[in-house]
């Protein structure tokens, strides 16, 4: 099957500001002793070789689908026609939040959720690896995980070797702006303050979407940073919005300021600027000279799941090279696969071929060397930094 290039509105826009979930965050940050499950109790008899389907839920807009039939798609119908499991395919999870609303009463209670797969940020990843929701997979039934997972994404701090977790599309927080309309570049997180730009500059509203980058202007070695270089950075961005410089915080509509021209720089993720920069060249992304925070969605096997053997199965099969490809070229975000590079720079047709440059898809070395991964809010520390950064982003 040939790659297409269509650069579908990005799964990230449907995403609204979070906060709303604070009560739900602060019981699953605190590791209540009853939510906790001990490994022994989370797995259940696996149905895999009686009954080959699946149940896998995931964000809308994740996943390639068929340029003349938008409910068909190819890589997953691949899957089925290949190994003969049949996919329940949902798009149900439009929030971290919400979805850990959804699930959570029956994970903390020892009950089935109906999901063999699911897929949720590696900061809401890391509250079900502590309280023991997820399954520790078989890495012996994935070959393909083992040998082309992206190295860098490969031991995030809440999930050592990734045990629980398995990066299903990546990307990066940086700066986007527009070059014509600033008239200058921008390259270091403090270039947002600038006197220029003032009232024309809009910063993430989720406190785990936008602290990292914040702290990696200030010099911050994000994969180890301290609850006072938190505070430092809310120091400083109450500072920005006293004198008038941050326009607003927003979820993903910051796409909409910043293509009508209303905002010239913002915090943003890479995925959605590629999208942005098809219909606007000027609009240009960048991982400050600082560095950029490096992040991925990841799928997991909630405890108690009926399926888990087809599960790991699907996961290995979409760690494909081939596939991985595949899937890069319609979703548009940082392939775990580097592998698939190669994949799409032989492809023969035009557009799946540039993808294999765009660094904003396959990191190149140099970029690399400025991405990091940020360790999570831990327990102690999320109740009291999210009431601090909901104050100032007006949450």
């Amino acid at each position: 099957m040939p790659l297409k290039t269509i650069p579908p509105l990005s799964r990230r826009t449907v995403l609204r500001a979070l906060g709303s979930g604070a009560a739900l965050g602060g019981l699953a940050g605190c590791g209540v002793p009853a939510a906790y499950v001990r490994p022994g109790d989370r797995a259940a008899a696996d149905l895999s070789s009686t009954e080959q389907r699946l149940n896998w839920a995931n964000w809308p807009l994740y996943i390639d689908t068929d340029d003349e039939h938008a409910s068909r798609r190819p890589t997953l119908e691949a899957f089925e026609k290949r190994t003969g499991i049949s996919v329940e395919y949902v798009e149900e999870i439009n929030d971290n939040d919400e979805f850990f609303g959804k699930i959570s009463p029956a994970l903390m209670n020892h009950q089935p959720t109906g999901r063999d797969l699911i897929v949720i940020s590696d900061w809401m990843s890391a509250r079900f690896v502590r309280l023991g929701w997820v399954q520790e997979m078989d890495r012996a039934r994935q070959p393909n995980v083992t040998r082309y997972l992206d190295p860098q994404l490969r031991s995030p701090a809440f999930d050592p070797g990734r045990a629980y977790t398995v990066p299903w599309q990546s990307g990066i927080t940086g700066i986007a702006y527009n070059r014509r309309r600033a008239g200058r570049e921008i390259r270091q997180v403090s270039d947002l303050w600038a006197s220029d730009l003032k009232g024309r500059v809009t910063l993430l509203s989720g406190l785990d979407e936008a602290f990292a980058l914040l702290m990696q202007g200030n010099g911050v070695d994000i994969t180890r940073w301290t609850a006072d270089d938190f505070h430092t950075v809310c120091d400083q961005v109450e500072k920005q919005v006293k004198r008038g410089q941050i326009r607003r915080f927003t979820g993903n509509d910051y796409i909409k300021d910043l293509s009508s021209g209303d905002v010239l720089a913002c915090q943003a993720y890479s995925g959605d600027v590629i999208q942005l920069q098809a219909d606007d060249p000027d609009i240009e992304f960048v991982v400050p000279e600082e560095g950029a925070e490096l992040w991925a969605e990841s799928l997991m096997i909630p405890n108690l799941a009926r399926h888990k053997a087809n599960a790991e199965r699907l996961i290995d099969y979409y760690y494909d090279p081939e596939v991985a490809a595949e899937l890069a070229a319609w979703v548009n975000y940082v392939c775990p696969v580097p592998a698939a590079r190669d994949v799409l720079a032989s492809a023969k047709d035009e557009e799946s071929a540039v993808l294999a440059e765009n660094p904003l898809i396959f990191p190149d070395k140099e970029m690399r060397s400025r991405l990091a991964i940020a360790r999570d809010i831990n327990s102690d520390e999320r109740v009291e930094f999210s009431k601090r950064w909901n104050q100032i982003a007006g949450l």
